[in-house]
């Protein structure tokens, strides 16, 4: 009988001392980021063979070496997005004589490096208003890099960009980043032009 009592007493003192505190879960979600007002500068890249709208919050760098070998002389640069943790590199070739294939197809493996990460691999065609053509490269899932395009001439020039987050790649929660800078690669591509 004593046993009897003593487990209730324990039960009652264990469920009254237990509801004491109230419990609140925390939710699940992300920060909240604040995207920059889209304006865009003409004539900001200077001293290359090609030239673009870059968005006022994007940062041209063409300090840029590749094996130990300074690219600026070459026209690659790299705009960085020191706001939105963003790098987009971009390297330039002229097209020597029966290149342009083999710039086209190192183009599509760049792309295809991703796809043990990515869910998918998509690449559209596109004609900018002046009638370059290239092809945007459209990686889902956790990749390094969710945009890849090149855009040429089919001739003299072959520019290719990569455009990588300095974070570990978490599609979700990149999301609304990576829909804000795909427009402005849309923006590169309609406003690029050789300068020569």
């Amino acid at each position: 009988m004593y046993k009897f009592f003593f487990i209730v007493l324990i039960c009652f003192t264990l469920g009254f001392t237990a509801c004491n505190s109230k419990f609140t879960p925390k939710e699940t979600g992300y920060p909240a980021l604040t995207l920059p007002n889209k304006t865009y500068l003409t004539g900001a890249v200077t001293g290359l063979p090609y030239a673009f709208d870059i968005p006022t919050y994007a940062v041209v760098d063409k300090s840029v070496a590749y094996r130990e070998v300074d690219q600026q002389k070459t026209g690659w640069m790299n705009l960085q997005f020191p706001t939105l943790n963003a790098t987009l590199y971009i390297s330039y070739n002229a097209i020597q004589k029966n290149q342009l294939d083999v710039l086209v197809r190192d183009a599509y493996n760049f792309a295809n490096n991703h796809s043990n990460k990515a869910s998918f691999i998509e690449d559209s065609a596109f004609e900018n208003p002046i009638g370059l053509q290239g092809v945007f490269f459209h990686l889902g899932g956790d990749v390094a890099s969710p945009y890849q395009f090149f855009i040429t001439d089919s001739s003299r020039h072959f520019l290719r960009g990569a455009l990588y987050f300095d974070t570990t790649p978490n599609a979700d929660s990149l999301a609304p980043v990576i829909d804000f800078l795909y427009q402005d690669l849309k923006q590169l591509v309609k406003t690029f032009h050789w300068k020569s």
